[in-house]
């Protein structure tokens, strides 16, 4: 006796991943894109803006000061802000798998036979 077909998503399926995929690869370009904001923007200042990055600050020159002070809490806050919201894209696709919202042609291949 088969079981009746159902168009419910199936959380392992090809298109579920696809879509995860694309919406995490979306997200890393993004956060890589301000990596290298941050990465490149001292140098850039360095170039552009010598009388600022030369001014003193607790005794060390601007440069200085937002390399030693700067350049790590703000990959760390890219780092963080990336694991959160890579966490919520994954909650986000299970719910909508849960609530069957996908669009397409769910049924696995033992329903087909």
């Amino acid at each position: 006796m088969q079981t009746p077909p159902t168009n419910k998503p199936d959380m392992h399926g090809e298109e579920f991943l696809h879509a995860l995929m694309r919406k995490q690869l979306k997200l890393s370009i993004a956060c890589a894109l301000a990596f290298l904001v941050v990465l490149l923007g001292l140098p850039l200042a360095n170039y552009f803006l010598p009388e600022l990055m030369a001014t003193r600050i607790f005794g060390f020159t601007l440069t200085w000061f937002l390399l030693g002070i700067g350049f790590v809490p703000l990959v760390w806050v890219i780092s963080y802000y990336f694991i959160r919201r890579s966490i919520a894209l994954e909650d986000e696709e299970v719910a909508e798998v849960a609530e069957g919202k996908m669009g397409g042609d769910f049924e696995s291949e033992e329903v087909r036979k």
